[in-house]
């Protein structure tokens, strides 16, 4: 059986880059964006974030005490609304007192500045008991997500997160559209949770799962509309994990990588780091047939889900995934861009941690948001501990309006899912692998990789970056850099 567990990232990228132009009409760019003017209409989303005892169908008939933002939701909560929509949503904060520290956070929107969700740098905290309102209109279609900005593994480890889908970028109608959401929990022995984060994990990799879950089940099978074209949102809630994911027993293209179009190339593997989206069109298995999701980063490959055929053939021809729209983004001016680097490290506290860590994991004991010991830095300056509240310097000041090429190097042995928020970049060029031309929000950065990536600084404001290895953004792995 064909295993892919011996691809490399470079391996992947180079594989996924040599398909481009495999498919008739989908070899050309993306469409260009559609003008989008507001359709008037105001989505209302009331979530009130509360711990309930919820049983999943992965936790073998317990319940579990899960953060969640509504009553008898399931896992994930999902929200979808249409580009020139307006989404009002109003947050309460039931979180037990002392225990979260609360907002919320748009991953990969594009949005003003002061709805972003960063406790103390766009907003204060949302205190026990009361409510925030964010109000804004998404500038681009795609797959995201939202969560907390602070003590965030324990709440993403509790499952306080949801989907936003932003319709409205399809060219020609798939046969179906699914979220597929990828959650490790950590359930002991006991069947109760284990600590959400370690002073081990949080100076080498994190600390992982130990029952691994697509939409709350343990390798559920979904069905598909037999013979079509469905769209598979793969969307990445864990903490930690990075699957290298790939579709055994079924023609399958990329469409759009955190949310955002790129021209269909075929899905050969891809890794998938936590926060980081990949839009996915799969020809959906005859009825009766299945195919399988596959994680091959793995001592044996991991089944994560099966894809069943159901129903009447759709009677498509041979595969050619229609594109998406493109985002409206702005080109950068690489020409003019000026070069600004970004040094992602290790600090003599997390090194030494590192060292002398046993296998028996010890929770973190420290304040919300970020704890009072310091494993990783950018720059060299660590996340001051304590709490959000104790804001640092920005690392960079932008001219709004200009280009910029970020120079991102990782002077660790351990991968790094790096968040920009408020911007889009453009991924260049990497130092190790070939890169697949895309944007994305939430980029990879490998052991002793150098990646360079441009955008324009077009959205004013203090804006966050850092890892989203939760552990390691709470341990000194986050900064901000403002544009004015």
């Amino acid at each position: 059986m064909l295993t892919r567990r011996g691809f490399t990232f470079g391996a992947a990228a180079l594989a996924a880059g040599a398909g481009l132009g495999a498919f008739g009409r989908s070899s050309a760019a993306p469409l260009a964006p559609l003008p989008v003017p507001g359709t008037g209409r105001v989505v209302p989303l009331d979530l009130v974030a509360a711990e309930r005892p919820t049983v999943l169908p992965a936790f073998a008939g317990r319940a579990l005490p899960l953060w969640s933002f509504r009553e008898a939701a399931g896992f994930p909560l999902v929200v979808r609304m249409r580009i020139g929509d307006t989404l009002a949503a109003s947050v309460e904060n039931r979180i037990p007192v002392g225990q979260e520290e609360m907002s919320v956070h748009w991953h990969g929107l594009r949005i003003p500045n002061a709805e972003d969700g960063v406790p103390y740098l766009t907003q204060p905290p949302i205190p026990f008991g009361e409510r925030h309102a964010y109000r804004f209109t998404p500038p681009d279609t795609g797959t995201f997500w939202f969560h907390t900005h602070c003590n965030t593994a324990e709440s993403i480890g509790r499952g306080l997160v949801g989907i936003l889908v932003v319709e409205g970028d399809e060219t020609v109608p798939y046969d179906g559209d699914e979220v597929v959401c990828l959650k490790d929990w950590r359930i002991g022995e006991d069947g109760g949770f284990l600590p959400f984060a370690t002073d081990e994990g949080a100076s080498r990799a994190g600390t992982f799962g130990t029952v691994r879950t697509v939409n709350g089940r343990v390798a559920p099978t979904l069905p598909l509309p037999a013979g079509g074209d469905v769209r598979l949102r793969l969307i990445n809630v864990d903490p930690t994990r990075i699957p290298q994911l790939g579709i055994e027993g079924a023609e399958a293209a990329v469409i759009a990588v955190d949310g955002l179009a790129v021209a269909p190339f075929p899905l050969s593997t891809w890794r998938l780091g936590p926060a980081m989206r990949l839009d996915v069109v799969v020809r959906a298995p005859a009825e009766g047939g299945t195919a399988t999701l596959m994680d091959y980063f793995a001592k044996e490959p991991v089944t994560l889900a099966t894809f069943a055929g159901t129903g009447p053939d759709r009677g498509r021809g041979a595969f050619d995934p229609a594109p998406l729209y493109a985002a409206p983004i702005p080109a950068p001016d690489l020409a003019n861009a000026e070069t600004l680097p970004f040094a992602f490290s290790a600090t003599a506290t997390g090194a030494a941690v590192a060292d002398l860590a046993s296998d028996e994991a010890q929770p973190i004991l420290g304040p919300l948001c970020v704890t009072d010991r310091t494993f990783w830095a950018i720059n060299k300056a660590p996340w001051p501990g304590r709490s959000h509240a104790r804001l640092p310097q920005p690392l960079a000041v932008l001219r709004r309006g200009a280009s910029y090429r970020f120079v991102l190097s990782n002077g660790t042995p351990h991968v790094h899912p790096i968040h920009l928020h408020g911007h889009s970049v453009h991924v260049l060029k990497s130092s190790q692998r070939t890169i697949v031309p895309h944007m994305a929000d939430t980029m990879l950065l490998t052991p002793k990789e150098r990646l360079e990536v441009a955008f324009v600084a077009d959205n004013p404001g203090d804006w966050m970056l850092h890892c989203h290895i939760l552990e390691h953004q709470e341990t000194g792995m986050m900064a901000y850099f403002r544009v004015a």
